[in-house]
């Protein structure tokens, strides 16, 4: 039995959300994982279920070749670049990462000319270095341009521990990223870029008559991993990026710091196995469902109602017993006119320590521009409680 949901509106501001356990219903046991740096979240809600050392540096290895493959996709969809643009296989990547390197290589013939795609197959799926720096080069003039690139959409994607000296993860001073910025990063590729992100699923790749399976060691495991990359840094262990779905709920994880590979799958799988048992879905809110109201200025109406465009849900612990309190956020006064549809407010959901859940809420209803009469009384109003409503917002943000 799930947790059943009880909703009170205790303010013009606030809604609090008691999540009731069912009568014997056990409470979920938080995860040990032997692995030093840990961050899993599930897909849907964004919700953080396992957080270790989750801001902690290390160096990312072949995990980098994700931030390569989002300045890319990023290149694709904006119109700059596309699927079947060339770039020559410079003599720079074929001995750093081609052939010669002895490292993970597509095998691209020197001075041949290889599509983009056919780059990020090598780069998803067998973590290709030479399709890196070919990537880099042919896109930026360089590694070291390209590097900026990425440092560039690391910042504009909030990454903040995150810094990228070369497409490839090779070791470097001052290369790092953390498990939560990998996450963050592999769940905004998977929302953004649906149709690119398969490609590091793809259970073979051949090129210049070579043959290599997906490197990553999760794909035949039976439980539903799709996607990313592993890595390895010596004198840092091993490290995973991975994502998996079951019964349609997908999970995003990262570990680090791993002394053996046989430890980065036994944990991998065992973390996953938990984050899909140990939590039920709750909805709060269905579709188009009234949410709360917020204030407005000027208007013919005082107040306009806020709405969900989508189901908002959460995850809570097998069993429940937990208490989670949601606030209906936003900058104000909101000005009239009002366009119904128009985006005003956010609700966010905490437990005692953090933000679980936050999701958009929008204007219900059109508001026109009120009478002078009506924007007269609103800028009384507005001048009594006004500050209240920033003293909330304050204090939401602060949880996060």
């Amino acid at each position: 039995m799930k947790p059943v949901v009880r909703i009170y509106f205790v303010a013009i501001f606030a809604v609090v959300l008691v999540l009731a356990a069912p009568a014997g219903a056990q409470q979920a046991q938080q995860f040990s994982t032997r692995a030093p740096h840990a961050y899993l979240i599930d897909a849907e809600t964004g919700a953080v279920l396992l957080s270790k050392a989750a801001d902690a540096p290390f160096s990312p290895a072949s995990l980098a070749k994700i931030m390569t493959a989002e300045v890319v996709f990023d290149a694709i969809r904006t119109g700059r670049i596309a699927d079947n643009t060339t770039y020559k296989v410079s003599e720079h990547a074929w001995r750093t990462g081609g052939a010669p390197s002895r490292t993970a290589t597509m095998f691209a013939a020197l001075n041949s000319e290889v599509s983009v795609g056919n780059l990020l197959n090598g780069l998803m799926a067998i973590y290709a270095n030479d399709a890196a720096i070919v990537l880099a080069e042919g896109f930026a003039g360089s590694e070291g341009a390209f590097a900026a690139s990425m440092n560039q959409r690391a910042a504009q994607l909030g990454l903040a521990n995150s810094a990228f000296v070369n497409p490839t993860g090779f070791p470097a001073p001052g290369q790092k990223t953390t498990v939560r910025d990998m996450v963050n990063l592999a769940h905004h590729l998977w929302k953004t870029y649906p149709v690119m992100f398969s490609r590091f699923g793809l259970p073979e790749f051949s090129w210049n008559n070579i043959t290599q399976q997906n490197k990553n060691p999760l794909l035949k495991l039976g439980i539903g991993s799709d996607g990313l990359v592993a890595g390895f840094a010596e004198g840092e262990g091993y490290s995973i990026v991975a994502t998996a779905e079951q019964n349609g709920r997908r999970l995003f994880l990262a570990l680090a710091g791993l002394e053996r590979d046989s430890h980065r799958i036994d944990e991998a799988k065992a973390v996953i196995a938990w984050g899909m048992t140990a939590f039920d879905k709750v909805e709060l809110f269905g579709r188009d469902e009234i949410v709360g109201e917020a204030s407005v200025f000027g208007g013919a109406a005082s107040r306009v109602k806020l709405q969900t465009r989508e189901p908002i849900s959460i995850l809570v612990p097998t069993g429940g017993g937990e208490n989670y309190v949601g606030r209906i956020v936003y900058q104000g006064p909101v000005g009239a006119p009002l366009d119904k549809g128009a985006q005003i407010a956010r609700l966010v959901v905490y437990d005692d320590e953090r933000v679980v859940r936050q999701a958009p809420l929008f204007a219900a209803e059109p508001v026109g521009v009120g009478s002078l009469t009506q924007r007269a009384w609103g800028a009384i109003y507005e001048l009594s409680f006004g500050w209240l409503r920033g003293l909330m917002a304050d204090a939401t943000a602060g949880r996060g």
